[in-house]
């Protein structure tokens, strides 16, 4: 049974699932990086608003430091980090998770390449998410999508059905709909896709998911970039697979039916008042995922030797805009196209 469940990166996402799994009665402690959060969760616990719902729970939270004294012993770890912080965070993480014990990667990107190895891969599960939300102050997340909008999907990463995935899916089910999948690679690219088509393009405008999609350019700027992105997965032998609660059905038609499919389903679940991650780093001066996202792509095209003009330029334009040569904004949609 997997009983001890830590959440370690405790965000707008970890923060959420955390919450989620709290209040379902799970034995979860919330470890992050972020002192005045952590703090704000110890003295104030942990507030989630979300459509239609308003969440107020007292909660385990511990800074990293702490964990050293405490010597969890777990059974289950959910890394919810942003990409980057994956390798040290596994690495921070692995003497407390039980021999037998499981860690999944509720993450954007393919997080599972990098961690499994040092946690072993027999230790390791993926996971794909689709749940939209925003830390706005410390200790306090806005969801914009509530549980019945939550997406999840785990799996082993030999593809095999197993007791303990069974058991990861019923306990994801208190977060959202939660669907195991023999093929987690598969929805693993076919959220990249999706991510690829929004992320970095729409980050690098600044603006909201539904400003962004009414801009004359933008639809077809992301449509080649999940192109992009497809052909690089396809490359490497990799089915996709349906998300979102997409199905077979859903993707019967031709590559580019498919990928219009995943990016509209996205947007539309996301909901018109949302911004997605990339926009809120770049609105607080943080660090993004675009380097695990389009970036990722563009490094796998040239490794394959597969064009990725796209994915290239929209890595680029948001490092100029970490670097602060640009602003973002909807402007850069005509600056990318020096780039491409």
């Amino acid at each position: 049974m997997l009983q001890k469940i830590a959440i370690l990166g405790t965000g707008a996402i970890g923060g959420s699932i955390g919450l989620d799994l709290t209040e379902a009665g799970f034995d979860v402690i919330l470890i992050d990086a972020w002192p005045s959060h952590v703090d704000a969760m110890k003295e104030q616990g942990l507030r989630v608003s979300m459509p239609g719902s308003e969440h107020h729970m007292p909660v385990r939270a511990y800074h990293l430091h702490e964990i050293y004294t405490l010597n969890p012993q777990l059974d289950l770890i959910l890394l919810c980090s942003k990409s980057y912080d994956s390798v040290w965070l596994a690495h921070f993480i692995r003497p407390y998770l039980k021999k037998d014990g499981v860690l999944v990667c509720v993450q954007n990107s393919l997080n599972d390449e990098w961690v499994a190895p040092i946690i072993g891969p027999e230790r390791d599960i993926g996971c794909v998410i689709e749940l939209s939300a925003e830390v706005t102050s410390p200790a306090q997340i806005k969801r914009n999508t509530n549980r019945q909008g939550t997406w999840l999907a785990p799996g082993e990463l030999n593809g095999q059905i197993t007791s303990r995935l069974t058991d990861i899916e019923k306990i994801l089910s208190h977060v959202g709909t939660s669907t195991k999948t023999a093929n987690i690679w598969g929805a693993k690219w076919s959220k990249l896709i999706a991510n690829a088509m929004t992320q970095g393009p729409i980050g690098m405008l600044g603006i909201k998911s539904s400003e962004a999609v009414i801009l004359p350019g933008y639809v077809e700027l992301a449509t080649l970039a999940g192109q992009e992105t497809y052909a690089v997965s396809q490359a490497l032998g990799v089915n996709i697979e349906p998300v979102f609660g997409l199905t077979e059905k859903d993707f019967s038609g031709s590559v580019e039916e498919a990928i219009q499919t995943l990016f509209t389903t996205l947007v539309k679940h996301i909901g018109p008042h949302s911004r997605n991650a990339v926009v809120q780093d770049h609105s607080k001066g943080r660090r993004t995922e675009v380097d695990y996202l389009n970036g990722l792509v563009a490094q796998k095209g040239k490794d394959l030797g597969i064009p990725t003009p796209i994915n290239n330029a929209i890595t680029l334009l948001n490092q100029q805009i970490d670097l602060g040569k640009f602003p973002a904004e909807p402007q850069n949609l005509e600056r990318i196209r020096s780039l491409i």
